[in-house]
């Protein structure tokens, strides 16, 4: 089912591709603006041996892991303290309910204001952004525990706490892994548009505004496709480590490959 799925995945792109192609060299568009999709292939192609390019990547990921990994080292905690106390979290829910919806985008002016130094200014923006699917989706698996195995253990002369470390914990840690999984994309997001916004000396980003201040749509093209890939890889990946590590999860939901 899965090879299937991946080989109608490929099919549309290169469907897409071979369209796309189609409109620019019949002249429907304009190449000066858009470079054809060979275009940007070929130019992709040449990036990976371009130091400066493969320097700012470099840079890009490493704020990209920094601050997911801060993230998810703030977001989990703080959700399975409001998970497992429920008069907290009614207290704090409407605070997250009202920082929630900000796009994160949004922040990065005031951040640049806020925090003088570049790196930091970045990572705090993309931790900022991956909280939010990290501990909303920590908070839905603390819900979602069964209360009968709760009280089960409980009526052994089990505790609070573990209760919460071999009930709670492992229940909540698939919607966890999910919410890692999400917010992998978002902050790669937020890490090339802090670049974007922000400049600075490396990173996708930055080479993306300093091509198109050069008029290269080319090249602007080509280091865009390649963060795209990056994402792409990192959700099947940890898509994968999902599957791996959590399939009695999803035959417990009934989930299926599809």
């Amino acid at each position: 089912m899965t090879s299937a799925r991946l080989l109608r995945g490929a099919i549309g792109a290169a469907g897409f591709l071979v369209l796309g192609e189609l409109v620019i060299r019949f002249g429907i568009g304009d190449q000066l603006d858009f470079p054809a999709p060979s275009t940007i292939l070929i130019e992709a192609g040449r990036l990976l041996a371009d130091p400066e390019f493969l320097a700012g990547v470099g840079t890009t990921l490493t704020n990209w892991v920094l601050g997911l990994l801060l993230a998810t080292v703030i977001a989990v905690p703080v959700g399975v303290l409001l998970g497992a106390l429920t008069p907290l979290e009614s207290a704090i829910r409407p605070v997250l309910e009202f920082m929630r919806p900000i796009p994160s985008v949004a922040i990065i002016p005031l951040a640049i204001l806020l925090i003088p130094v570049d790196e930091l200014m970045k990572i705090s923006v993309i931790v900022y952004a991956s909280v939010w699917p990290i501990l909303i989706n920590t908070l839905y698996g603390m819900h979602d525990v069964d209360p009968l195995a709760k009280e089960s253990l409980r009526s052994f002369g089990f505790g609070r706490l573990a209760v919460l470390a071999r009930v709670s914990l492992p229940s909540a840690a698939p919607f966890v892994a999910t919410g890692i999984r999400i917010a992998a994309g978002i902050a790669l997001v937020l890490a090339v548009s802090a670049e974007l916004l922000a400049g600075g000396f490396n990173g996708i980003g930055v080479y993306v505004a300093v091509a198109g201040s050069g008029n290269r749509t080319d090249l602007m093209m080509a280091a865009t496709f390649w963060a795209g890939v990056i994402g792409v890889l990192a959700n099947v990946l940890l898509l994968a480590g999902e599957r791996r590590l959590f399939h009695w999860h999803r035959m417990r939901t009934g989930a299926a490959d599809s």
